[in-house]
């Protein structure tokens, strides 16, 4: 199943408790936010939630309210997420960097958290929400450290595909295996980003970022053929190595580097939410050939040996179960 799944109510709670659930809830899922409820006696709210491998997405449900993301406490070490919310039912009103946004059933907006912001529900909300770290976007070309808010429609084209994907895995998370988890939030955050280049917002059409969106979205593909490389990229985008090499050495990175960081992260991935498998299959499954290669990259890149996540799950599972 996916990595987290649950639920929240505050239903029955007292005022000032709901408000206190309802901010922590809030906090876990991608930082601090202060809580208005506008008046009203109570706040009556609703979350479904599941995390899928890097990507969290709920279903929310809130009586009126307002949430703001203050000045006072912007860092942006404290909110690294883009967020991608359609609204389903009710109006909201958004606002960021002097910038006015009204939301209707079927819009969707993207914007970035860790910018001081604020959402005003003045009645009943509904809507579905992921939440990305910037690092997710980042791996497929987004670099910018701060995007603007973007209004779009999730009524027709890629916006309602995006949308109809994110109710679907809502909608089935609990029967995601963990490898399975993988793959369809590396599907999922690519659909989503379809509006948004629809919008021509975080990427050129033509020239070098969709050049290396393409690379990327090949080297994903084929990250576990062990005989993956650069000669191969380059035969499939139609471009040559030295190119190639030039796209990602304006990222501070080679493409060896970025294959090699990739593997590496899935690697982790299956470690921590599959011990059953030995490091070595985790290892030859992502493409290395040699566990010991592997174990001296791991360590590198993480700081840890492979064996010591495996070590931690079994003393985790030894203390549960005792």
């Amino acid at each position: 199943m996916a990595d987290t799944v649950g639920s929240l109510s505050t239903c029955g709670l007292a005022p000032r408790k709901q408000i206190q659930c309802w901010t922590e809830a809030l906090e876990d899922l991608c930082g601090h936010f202060d809580i208005d409820p506008l008046q009203a006696s109570s706040l009556e709210a609703r979350i479904n939630y599941a995390t899928v491998s890097r990507l969290k997405l709920c279903r929310i449900e809130v009586s009126q309210h307002r949430v703001a993301h203050t000045v006072s406490r912007a860092r942006l070490t404290d909110h690294p997420y883009i967020k991608i919310l359609f609204q389903t039912h009710g109006i909201s009103y958004f606002e960021q960097d002097g910038r006015h946004i009204d939301l209707m059933p079927g819009d969707c907006l993207a914007y970035d958290v860790s910018s001081p912001h604020t959402i005003v529900s003045p009645s009943l909300t509904r809507h579905d929400v992921v939440i990305a770290p910037k690092e997710l976007l980042r791996e497929r070309g987004f670099r910018s450290a701060r995007m603007s808010a973007c209004k779009l429609s999730a009524r027709a084209g890629t916006g309602r595909i995006a949308h109809d994907f994110v109710r679907a895995t809502l909608d089935e998370a609990t029967k995601l295996s963990p490898g399975s988890a993988i793959g369809v939030a590396d599907s999922l955050i690519d659909l989503l980003l379809l509006p948004l280049r629809d919008a021509d917002m975080m990427f050129d059409r033509v020239g070098p970022e969709a050049m290396y969106v393409r690379a990327q979205g090949f080297i994903r593909e084929h990250l576990r053929d062990p005989d993956l490389c650069i000669d191969q990229i380059s035969m499939a985008l139609g471009c040559t190595k030295r190119y190639l090499h030039m796209l990602f050495s304006d990222r501070g990175m080679t493409v060896s580097d970025y294959i090699w960081q990739a593997r590496l992260q899935n690697c982790r991935q299956e470690l921590e939410t599959q011990p059953g498998k030995t490091v070595t299959d985790v290892a030859f499954s992502w493409g290395f050939s040699s566990s010991s290669h592997f174990s001296r990259m791991f360590r590198k890149y993480f700081g840890i040996v492979p064996s010591s996540i495996h070590k931690a799950l079994q003393s985790s599972q030894a203390t549960n179960a005792s």
